[in-house]
């Protein structure tokens, strides 16, 4: 479909209620993701190490995946409505690259098997992560004003 001389979905478009439904259902798989990756690191930092980590892990990160899921497809459909003047923004071109580092981060966290091996390394994982978390954030709120 086709929405002046942009593609995407039309209904996205021209509905007054679809966007910001939209952008309400991204912002509580955000807040899914970052909430249960910061109940996460905090136990690999050490807080409540009376609970099992995989345990947690496997209780918290899915639920965060659950959240990224939702605010990864709801990302997609806001981005259907607008391709071409989100592809211009130079926001947005961060967001999405420092996703990846984001993306990039966690499969290097499992893969060297910090959950095995809460170090030092592991830690430092955790500090990169929430950082690029909350510039990945910062850049989604700038996309409207740059």
């Amino acid at each position: 479909m086709t929405v002046g001389s942009s593609s995407g979905i039309a209904w996205i478009a021209t509905s007054a209620w679809a966007y910001p439904a939209l952008e309400s259902l991204h912002i509580v798989g955000i807040a899914l993701l970052l909430g249960n990756l910061v109940l996460f690191e905090a136990r690999v930092w050490g807080a409540a190490s009376e609970l099992p980590l995989r345990s947690l892990a496997r209780l918290s990160l899915g639920l965060a995946a659950g959240g990224f899921g939702l605010a990864a497809l709801t990302g997609i459909a806001m981005f259907s409505s607008q391709p071409g003047e989100l592809l211009a923004n130079r926001a947005f071109v961060i967001k999405m690259t420092l996703l990846m580092l984001a993306g990039l981060n966690a499969a290097f966290f499992h893969a060297r098997g910090s959950l095995d091996a809460p170090d030092a390394t592991a830690r430092a994982l955790t500090l990169i992560s929430l950082g690029l978390w909350l510039a990945v954030i910062a850049c989604g709120r700038w996309i409207a004003y740059v």
